[in-house]
């Protein structure tokens, strides 16, 4: 296996698989050679304050990889945690503006405080290169725009360091008011690290005064933007004030109104970030509306402009556009229907803002519902009993939706809205359903499917569902439940079996929308044993493994016998574990052994694979998706993760985020996973086990991608 030289500085970050020969999720490596069968052999570089200087080499998958400039390394670099890398570079939309920052850019970084705006100085060469092999960390050189401190005579402390993970937003150059000159700050040496700037970005002159106050209602100047100053503004209007000290702030106006003591007109704004010397919504000791503490900005409204981040068109009414987002492309829907995104191209296509389905007047229930079963799982396309008509316009619609997802990524909020109206009701078009009552109308009215579930009852009936409800007593229940424990209790608990195999299982928490669940966390199990849900299917006695004939509801919560668990007996073992003292009282229940089988033959195993999560905060739905059969290939979607305008003429702005570090989390074993505390776990973590409400499991015959 001869490697072929390929061209210096191509270097890359490990975005997924397991290590291998030094190389892990979020480390940075430079391309050496590339061999056979779409390997690299690369240089490692290693963290800590020998950042710069490569490790080691290895080999790595070049589909285990993401290609970086050398500036996109030396950025990634200087951040000290691999999940941090990977989460920046799941922000493509950021992280290209952060590559692209230059002297005298406005940006807002993460502070003890909360988000303050801040001003980039100097990109900074961090580390010494001693070798031709060294790569040179870059952070940025900031300062406060809004600091309070007192000036001081002596030498100016040095400005504070950030990397690329510490800016949550950029500030597009032409939205800061021209003419401003900012204070240069002079760098001191720091002592841990080897610091240089590059040249590229020089110090700028001292000649302008320093920006040193809070943010109040003596700063305020009115803004001199003439060809907005006519726009009338209103509640819910996106504006900017500008400071006498020339800062520009943005937020959303929350209240207009007169107060005491003032003859004009005022505006209570909500900033987009926290600002020193603001309030959370009071103003002289009376609340006018509520947001985050140092947020609430009260001016005059003849102070408010309209925010000039936004476009206006000529007749004077706003017509709000996001940055940099490139129009929606023309789509021909050709004959055949798309199959499911590959595992390989989903990263591309799907992860980003603009991606996924475009939200609309409370459609995220619908929104996420259809993201989670049609964007990577080919279960639907598997077993709908016929084709959907296509004369019929709904079914038209739907086929469009799901096809321009797969091809696109992106499907804008007419598609779903034209969706809809053409399910009939008047609810469904202007407000928001449960997601188990859009599932039925789905699959029995749009897809003419058959039930999902056929379930057996006690009296020997059977029913069929589209999705399973847990139905059961808190008490049955430790204080953090696997899906799969809560399915066998609840099942068992209502003498409930499935007929047959299910397809595809849709398993709805004991929760009823943000009003109340009962468990506050819930561990998703990413595999189902159905195998003693099935009726008259053989199964294993729960001691010796020979065919099972009885089963106790009453064994299931004993901790001798693993808690949690099934318990089915032969006969002999269901008479010797009921001879004990504290089972004397059950009462186990005869199964229905199917003919012909041997006492002695093992019972085959029946799993099904988890493959979505829906889940729901303060009304709101978003969902979990696995796009492959790799642990780490999650994807998190959020149909109305931003907003671009104001209620009446803006419009949401859809985002999917790659989450691997799930795969992670769910790779440990149960017992781990119910001792986690979830105050310290990431954002996207710690909202699936909160936040869940409903699982989508399907046969792995069907495969994932």
């Amino acid at each position: 296996m001869d490697p072929k030289t390929v061209v210096k500085d191509k270097f890359f970050i490990v975005i997924r698989g397991k290590s291998r020969k030094g190389f892990c999720r979020g480390c940075i490596g430079r391309v050496e050679a590339e061999v056979q069968r779409g390997e690299l052999m690369g240089l490692l570089y290693c963290g800590g304050s020998s950042a710069g200087s490569p490790k080691s080499g290895g080999i790595v998958r070049r589909e285990d990889t993401y290609p970086l400039t050398r500036h996109q390394a030396q950025l990634l670099l200087f951040i000290s945690l691999a999940s941090k890398r990977l989460e920046l570079l799941c922000n493509p939309q950021l992280f290209s503006a952060i590559c692209e920052l230059s002297q005298g850019d406005l940006v807002v970084v993460k502070h003890k405080k909360g988000h303050l705006p801040a001003l980039v100085k100097n990109l900074m060469q961090i580390g010494r290169k001693e070798s031709k092999d060294d790569l040179h960390m870059l952070g940025f050189e900031l300062e406060y725009v809004d600091s309070d401190h007192n000036l001081s005579s002596k030498k100016p402390a040095p400005l504070p360091l950030f990397s690329a993970a510490d800016i949550v937003q950029v500030v597009p150059s032409y939205s800061v008011p021209l003419g401003l000159h900012w204070k240069d700050g002079q760098c001191g040496s720091l002592h841990r690290k080897a610091v240089t700037r590059i040249n590229s970005m020089p110090n700028i002159g001292s000649h302008a005064r320093p920006v040193r106050e809070s943010l109040t209602e003596q700063s305020v100047i009115q803004s001199q933007s003439s060809n907005t100053s006519h726009v009338p503004l209103e509640v819910g209007s996106m504006v900017e004030v500008v400071s006498n000290s020339g800062i520009t702030v943005y937020g959303v106006i929350q209240w207009l109104g007169f107060l005491e003591g003032k003859t004009e007109e005022w505006a209570g704004i909500e900033l987009d970030y926290e600002v020193n010397g603001c309030s959370d919504g009071k103003y002289g000791g009376q609340r006018y509306f509520t947001c985050k503490g140092n947020r609430a900005l009260f001016v005059p409204i003849t102070k408010c402009s309209p925010d000039s981040r936004f476009v206006c068109s000529s007749t004077g009414r706003e017509t709000h556009k996001p940055i940099d987002t490139p129009p929606v492309p023309l789509f021909e829907d050709p004959d055949e229907d798309a199959p499911p995104i590959p595992e390989s191209e989903v990263l591309s296509l799907l992860v980003g803002k603009m991606k996924g389905i475009q939200g609309h007047f409370n459609s995220c229930y619908l929104d996420a519902t259809l993201f989670s079963l049609f964007s990577s799982s080919m279960t639907l396309d598997n077993i709908c009993q016929k084709p959907a008509d296509s004369e019929q316009p709904i079914a038209c619609t739907l086929r469009k939706i799901v096809n321009r997802l797969r091809r696109q990524g992106f499907v804008p909020a007419e598609s779903v809205m034209n969706f809809r109206k053409h399910l009939g009701c008047d609810t469904f078009r202007t407000e928001e359903k449960d997601p188990e009552e859009f599932i039925t109308v789905l699959f029995q009215k749009v897809l003419c499917m058959e039930p999902l579930l056929k379930l057996r009852s006690r009296e020997e009936t059977c029913q069929g569902a589209y999705t399973f409800q847990i139905f059961l007593e808190k008490e049955q229940m430790g204080k953090m439940p696997t899906v799969q424990q809560l399915l066998d209790t609840s099942c068992l608990s209502g003498d409930l079996k499935f007929e047959e195999m299910p397809s595809c299982l849709i398993v709805q928490m004991p929760r009823f929308g943000n009003k109340y669940k009962m468990f506050s966390h819930i561990i998703p199990s990413t595999e189902l044993d159905v195998t003693d849900l099935l009726y008259n299917s053989p199964r294993e006695c729960f001691i010796c493994g020979h065919l099972a004939e009885y089963e106790c509801l009453q064994c299931l919560p004993d901790r001798k016998l693993q808690p949690g668990r099934i318990k089915q007996y032969c006969t002999i073992c269901k008479t010797q574990v009921h001879t004990h003292p504290s089972r004397q009282g059950h009462s186990p229940k005869a199964l229905a052994v199917p003919a012909g089988v041997a006492s002695d033959s093992p019972a085959p195993r029946h799993m099904m694979q988890l493959f979505a999560v829906l889940c729901i905060h303060t009304s709101h739905y978003v969902s979990f998706v696995k796009y492959g059969p790799d642990p780490h290939s999650w994807l998190f979607f959020d149909s109305m993760a931003d907003r671009c305008g104001d209620d009446q003429h803006g419009y949401n702005i859809p985002e999917i985020r790659a989450c691997p570090e799930l795969g992670d989390f769910l790779s440990q074993p149960e017992e781990e996973l119910a001792c986690l505390n979830s105050s310290q776990a990431p954002e996207l973590l710690r909202r699936l086990l909160c936040d869940s409400y409903m699982f989508f499991y399907q046969k792995p015959a069907t495969p994932l991608s």
